[in-house]
């Protein structure tokens, strides 16, 4: 099959846009916020069973990665990306902050490269797609690689001025990009000082960063990045697509509803991605109630007739 990139959204002439680039500083940053968090899951189990996980760590880890987790799901993925809602300024501030706590960069930089990724899906030009060394087991490997993490440390960046103009337009936006890192230290410390505050000692604070901060950030990060990785090669694909976008049903939990990425793939702005039988999507529910308290309107929810005719036949009733 022949993959033909989208056109993107209010595009600007190349010629006129100079692409971010990415400082060795930034990259050290970048492995340091992948590293610090993956060495705590490393040493996770030991930890447990010494008796420094109490159920404040698993309420304080479990509301983190929640916040965190819709605030990309619903946020910066649904909302920011793809215009699947309109949103009144409340609640595009607060999305916007809580997609921040994940960590996974500034709304401005997450937002274009994902657009630029639907552009060229898994063509030329997407900025981590693991078919990008081509097939066979150590392309594929090496690819995997690459769409999961080492994407992250490319010099050429996705330019804001070419994917995301909308946003950069948004002052609210402009400045809470701005604001990334001390969002980052808040996102840090307030477990930690909840942590503190409930069990009135050092290691409850201690414990609460440990699990609500640095186990709760990698997951987190490794569950978004498995959506660009894992969801490009395995999968079942009942949808239509000119990529290779699969649904991933044990990612489907931890991923909020974002692990059903063929449909995605199929219908990108559909605030509903798990749309048949047995395919849980909570970032969806999540945006039915902000829909029922008014805060969201002009949801685009998925119609049966658009999904009818993106099956693929044999999958068809």
């Amino acid at each position: 099959m022949t993959l033909a990139p989208e056109q993107p959204v209010q595009v600007t002439k190349p010629s006129t846009v100079v692409p971010d680039t990415l400082s060795n500083g930034a990259r050290a940053l970048i492995a340091l916020f992948i590293a610090v968090p993956l060495v705590a899951v490393a040493v996770a189990i030991p930890v447990a069973w010494g008796g420094w996980l109490s159920p404040t760590d698993v309420s304080l880890a479990v509301v983190s990665y929640l916040i965190g987790g819709l605030g990309i799901t619903v946020g910066f993925h649904r909302y920011f990306t793809h215009k699947s809602f309109k949103a009144n300024r409340a609640l595009k501030i607060t999305l916007a902050v809580a997609g921040s706590s994940a960590i996974e960069g500034p709304v401005v930089r997450w937002v274009a490269d994902h657009r630029k990724h639907h552009a060229f899906s898994d063509a030329e030009g997407d900025p981590h797609s693991p078919w990008r060394f081509g097939t066979g087991p150590k392309n594929v490997a090496k690819g995997l690689f690459y769409s999961h993490i080492g994407w992250l440390f490319d010099e050429q960046q996705t330019p804001h001025e070419k994917w995301a103009p909308d946003l950069l337009k948004d002052q609210d936006l402009r400045v809470i990009s701005r604001m990334f890192f001390p969002i980052v230290a808040l996102t840090l410390l307030i477990p930690t000082v909840l942590g503190g505050l409930i069990t009135h000692s050092w290691q409850g604070a201690l414990t609460a960063f440990f699990w609500a901060g640095l186990v709760r950030i990698a997951l987190l990060h490794h569950v978004t990045w498995s959506i660009n990785s894992v969801c490009h090669v395995w999968g079942k694909r009942p949808f239509i697509t000119r990529d290779k976008s699969g649904n991933v049903a044990w990612l489907s939990i931890l991923s909020l509803g974002e692990s059903w990425h063929n449909l995605h793939h199929a219908e990108p702005t559909s605030a509903r991605h798990g749309v048949l039988r047995f395919q849980p999507d909570i970032s969806a529910r999540v945006i039915s109630w902000f829909e029922t308290a008014g805060w969201a309107t002009d949801v685009k929810w998925p119609k049966p007739e658009r999904i009818e005719a993106k099956l693929v036949k044999s999958d068809r009733a």
